[in-house]
């Protein structure tokens, strides 16, 4: 693997480190008017899904386990729907899927890194 899908895939985790963080302060409520929540959310959402975009082919089929196209539809959505953001469904995201992806993309790492030797 190419030292870049490295550097995507630790993009990613940072950012869903950043999200779990972020989950343990705050609630739905203050998600939905905390303008700088919703901004650095949603931009750490955009993020992952873009960097996701920017793996291989190879590597998103070798790791089937990971949600790869939602992560890539919800970035979608909100770069192109960005005054229709359902924050109820952010929120969902990151109280639901955030930490089961976090353990899915450490896998991911650790497994790649095994490949590349390293």
């Amino acid at each position: 693997m190419s030292r870049s899908s490295l550097e995507f895939l630790r993009h990613i985790l940072d950012e869903l480190e950043y999200l779990s963080a972020e989950a343990q302060i705050l609630d739905l409520r203050q998600l939905q008017t905390d303008a700088r929540a919703k901004r650095a959310v949603v931009r750490s959402l955009e993020i992952i899904g873009e960097a996701a975009k920017q793996l291989s082919e190879d590597l998103r089929a070798r790791h089937p386990e990971v949600p790869w196209r939602a992560l890539t539809a919800m970035r979608d959505k909100m770069i192109h729907h960005y005054f229709g953001v359902d924050y109820e469904i952010v929120w969902d995201v990151l109280a639901t899927k955030v930490p089961g992806l976090r353990a899915q993309v450490r896998q991911v790492l650790e497994d790649e890194g095994r490949l590349e030797g390293g």
